[in-house]
């Protein structure tokens, strides 16, 4: 079914390629693992068009949503969801060469474009202009881009005065919730992009990253997994305790960026 839907987007003339991510694009899913489909075309493809071809495989779809991209979110027939998100090749890539060509760091998730199209597998590719792209950056990882990375993220941590440790004790120290949980989902997103920058190793996005970052990152932290642990579990009960936990990831992330130059 999913297959067929491939063929029959890929007819529509501004199609360039269209690319599976996510687990689906490797060996790591099982029968209900949701399918994240990238459609690059010049051009924005009709709200009707794609309704006229996904409602032969859907039982459930919003067209047109714009939250983070221009996507479709879709359950098919079978009852499994699938997001097709629709971008500009061109974009894309000019998007990845900044980042990988141009050594320019984010606050955080500073690769994950890169990462997606290194790890999709591409399913139709017109004129081979996807395929181009993944052997122009399948490249070491450039030590500029590392090292903008680490200098940018650890600013926001630590180093600088809006650093996201400061915010968090000030929202402690007002019992702003909310803007407790913020500045920590900020903090943690600056600390992975370290993380992986420090292991030369793509960010695959916020999903299983205590799992990833043990499988495939060669130095972390000491004491890394125990003390997120004990920032989450004290976060809203014990927020002095889940603050000592913040400052021990600082602390030890220090020692592993000084110990391993």
């Amino acid at each position: 079914m999913v297959q067929k839907l491939f063929q029959e987007l890929a007819t529509i003339p501004n199609v360039q390629a269209i690319a599976l991510g996510g687990s689906r694009a490797g060996d790591n899913f099982d029968i209900n693992s949701d399918y994240d489909v990238y459609v690059y075309c010049q051009g924005q493809i009709p709200h009707q068009t794609r309704q006229q071809i996904l409602q032969k495989y859907c039982k459930y779809m919003e067209i047109g949503n714009r939250f983070w991209e221009s996507e479709d979110n879709c359950k098919l027939s079978n009852g499994i969801d699938i997001d097709i998100l629709y971008r500009n090749l061109d974009d894309f890539v000019n998007q990845v060469a900044w980042v990988v060509e141009k050594f320019n760091s984010c606050n955080g998730y500073t690769t994950c474009m890169w990462h997606n199209l290194l790890t999709c597998k591409i399913v139709y590719d017109k004129q081979g202009l996807l395929a181009n792209a993944k052997k122009r950056f399948s490249v070491d990882y450039p030590p500029q881009l590392r090292a903008n990375i680490i200098d940018n993220n650890t600013k926001l941590l630590y180093r600088y005065l809006p650093n996201y440790l400061h915010q968090i004790q000030k929202a402690q120290g007002r019992s702003d919730t909310v803007s407790v949980c913020h500045r920590t989902a900020a903090f943690m997103e600056s600390y992975f992009d370290v993380l992986f920058a420090y292991n030369n190793l793509t960010h695959p996005g916020e999903k299983r990253l205590l799992t990833l970052c043990k499988q495939w990152c060669k130095v972390l932290p000491r004491n890394f997994e125990q003390n997120i642990d004990g920032v989450y579990q004290n976060l809203f009960t014990n927020p002095s305790q889940a603050n000592h936990y913040l400052n021990q990831m600082v602390a030890e992330l220090q020692l592993m960026l000084q110990d391993n130059k």
